[in-house]
């Protein structure tokens, strides 16, 4: 560590003259400004001026980082989904290690049982899905027979030739944007390229995240100045610690949701119940929004299937279920180490779609939870525990 800095110049003394004239010139100004003009300017006035240009400036820098990300998003959003799975799989990669695994074999049976995991879970769906599939077919043409009825014979008195009228208007449209569609999926092939090499970087990303983690964050840390690596370094393992907290829990908690709505739909035999639940687990990683989407569609494939009395009692069940997680699923198992105002949640989902899409939206709310925990953690003025690998030198005074 650096010496204690030298004393400065002292201030010469001054005199009071009693009963003197005071001395000519213009008045003094005030410690905070440079000239006469400065001090004729109202204090207020200022400051408003000093915060408004530092604002201007944080504005700017803002917009640049979004450009900057905008440009690279290819890069950034499988990196941050990297980020998420290695926060979810490092407990298990700790735990082969303290069974004495191979760092590198640990987080590759960790990677490929993930992997597993998650295309078998895919093929099930697939396959229920393509049995289910002729079934549902069949009933929602009754269900569009039956509307059509309803306008004939309800309060609305369609007649066959509106009915008609309207159906060819929905046939010309979709003929009139059938380039628009070609071309959608033009870039949906385009898209399908982004994605495989976006798969391709989360999991290169997510092995050396997973094996070199510490590494890595230890590079980063020797970039800063030598003053803020320890409080930086402090921050940033709190982060982290909420990162996995966060990841964990979200697991947890969807996967509760998942079979709590999944039961529901088992017992008054639903149609594809179990890509359902796979649907609402999924959704239950976007707080807020995700679950009343996933139960909307589960409800209206209940409606199509059984009739109206069997969708309420579905969306009975899914409110109920979201009020578990709401008022007592969230904060038993997450805490006060991730807990976010709920319009924080819903500013940083938006911000998120608006920016990355569906893939945003994912990524907004962990996002929000580590810059929370690691700006409060630099904000404190506590001083972080010294190492216990640190070497303190001293050095004597001259």
């Amino acid at each position: 560590m650096a010496s204690p800095a030298s004393p400065g110049p002292v201030a010469p003394p001054t005199a009071t003259v009693v009963g003197g004239e005071p001395p000519a010139g213009p008045p003094p100004t005030s410690s905070s400004t440079t000239s006469r003009d400065d001090a004729e300017v109202p204090h207020a006035l200022r400051i408003a001026s000093a915060w408004s240009w530092r604002l201007i400036v944080i504005g700017l820098v803002a917009w640049a980082l979004l450009r900057i990300v905008g440009t690279i998003r290819i890069v950034i959003i499988p990196l941050a989904i990297a980020l998420l799975l290695s926060a979810l799989l490092a407990p298990a990669v700790g735990w082969l290690l303290r069974a004495r695994f191979p760092r590198s074999l640990a987080t590759a049976v960790v990677l490929v049982g993930g992997l597993a995991a998650v295309v078998g879970t895919l093929t099930l769906v697939v396959n229920e899905f393509i049995r289910g599939v002729p079934e549902l077919s069949e009933k929602s043409s009754q269900g569009v027979r039956q509307i059509q009825n309803w306008l004939k014979t309800g309060p609305l008195h369609v007649s066959d030739s509106q009915l008609d009228r309207y159906i060819d208007e929905g046939q010309q449209w979709v003929s009139q944007n059938t380039e628009r569609f070609t071309s959608a999926a033009t870039t949906t092939a385009a898209t399908l390229a982004e994605v495989l090499t976006g798969t391709l970087l989360v999991l290169f990303a997510t092995f050396f995240f997973l094996r070199d983690g510490n590494k890595i964050w230890r590079f980063l840390v020797r970039l800063l100045p030598v003053a803020a690596r320890w409080r930086v370094d402090d921050a940033g393992r709190a982060s982290w610690a909420t990162l996995v907290a966060y990841v964990r829990a979200t697991v947890l908690v969807a996967f509760i949701d998942a079979v709590g709505i999944g039961i529901f739909l088992v017992i008054f035999d639903i149609p594809f119940a179990f890509p359902l639940a796979a649907l609402v687990f999924l959704g239950a990683f976007i707080p807020i929004v995700g679950a009343a989407l996933s139960g909307g569609v589960a409800v209206l494939i209940a409606l199509v299937d059984s009739g109206p009395v069997t969708a309420l009692i579905i969306l009975g069940a899914v409110i109920g279920v979201q009020q578990l997680e709401g008022h007592v699923l969230q904060p038993l198992i997450m805490g006060r180490a991730v807990a976010i105002h709920p319009l924080a949640v819903i500013i940083g989902i938006a911000a998120g779609v608006v920016l990355a899409g569906i893939t945003g939206a994912l990524v907004a709310v962990p996002l929000i939870a580590v810059l929370n925990t690691g700006i409060r953690r630099l904000a404190a003025r506590t001083v972080p525990d010294t190492p216990p690998d640190a070497v303190v030198v001293a050095s004597q005074a001259p």
